[in-house]
């Protein structure tokens, strides 16, 4: 075949694939969402996004990183939404002006795991008086230590107990800079205790010798909200596909999805957006 007539037709065949969608076509919709790691580490996003994906055609990029990280990442501009739980921090981001507003999303609850022996004595309903206990224990107790909406959760706690952790730290106290299945890990190892959301301890498997020791105090509740970044500040932001993702997360649909991931039949969120 002479060369000329080759090139063309390569060329020509080249653009029947084009136009039958071969590797020229356009990507697929997607959006960046910077979550914590209770969220992924639970399951949820597994769980969850499927359903988004097929309901909207958009697919979803999570980052999981600690609450504090997460904020961060929508600071940057290197997310299009953020979905974390830490409302004092996420209502100061929305007042700083990096999201236009705050919508809550769904609720569970912290624990206090540790050693079935409970060698502090903790065991009970009250999570101040456990950590009074804590901070004269030598038992050993793990912390995220990463700025997470569940470390956040923990300070508040201890400064409740009466524990300033700026002046002296319990013998055991131990900062690990890691996520939740991480911490978990390692107070496993130790059999320490450590304070954990409920979802991430339902899916946790590498319990050893830890289980619940305090749950049911009003200052465990646990409250998830989710905000669009303000493309005012970060031009980039998908904010059509963005705002598609949280009305979804928030009409009676995605709160359907929500209530209905359960492990063992028992339901790791509640889903509480305002109707």
């Amino acid at each position: 075949m002479d060369l000329k007539l080759l090139r063309r037709a390569l060329l020509g065949a080249f653009l029947i694939a084009a136009a039958l969608g071969g590797p020229a076509r356009a990507e697929d919709p997607f959006i960046v969402v910077a979550s914590t790691t209770s969220t992924e580490q639970s399951g949820l996003f597994g769980w969850l996004l499927p359903h988004f994906k097929q309901a909207t055609g958009i697919g979803v990029r999570v980052v999981a990183v600690g609450t504090g990280q997460a904020l961060d990442m929508g600071r940057r501009g290197d997310a299009d939404v953020v979905f974390v739980h830490d409302q004092v921090a996420e209502e100061r981001f929305v007042a700083q002006g990096w999201s236009t507003e705050r919508h809550p999303v769904m609720y569970n609850d912290f624990v206090l795991v540790g050693p079935k022996s409970d060698p502090a004595a903790l065991r009970g309903r009250d999570i101040a008086a456990a950590l009074k206990k804590l901070e004269a224990s030598p038992a050993p107790f793990v912390s995220r230590g990463d700025r997470s909406g569940t470390h956040a959760a923990e300070l508040r706690l201890w400064a409740k107990a009466g524990v300033d952790l700026t002046k002296a730290r319990p013998a055991g106290y131990r900062d690990c800079g890691c996520g939740m299945g991480p911490a978990l890990n390692m107070a496993s190892s130790m059999n320490a205790y450590t304070l954990s959301d409920r979802g991430t301890w339902l899916s946790f498997k590498n319990r050893g010798e830890l289980e619940i020791v305090v749950e049911g105090d009003r200052s465990l509740f646990n409250q998830y909200g989710v905000m669009l970044v303000n493309p005012a500040r970060h031009p980039q932001v998908k904010v059509a596909l963005g705002q598609k993702f949280i009305d979804w997360l928030v009409s009676p649909e995605g709160q359907e999805v929500i209530r209905g991931y359960k492990i063992n039949g028992e339901p790791l969120f509640f889903p509480n957006a305002k109707g």
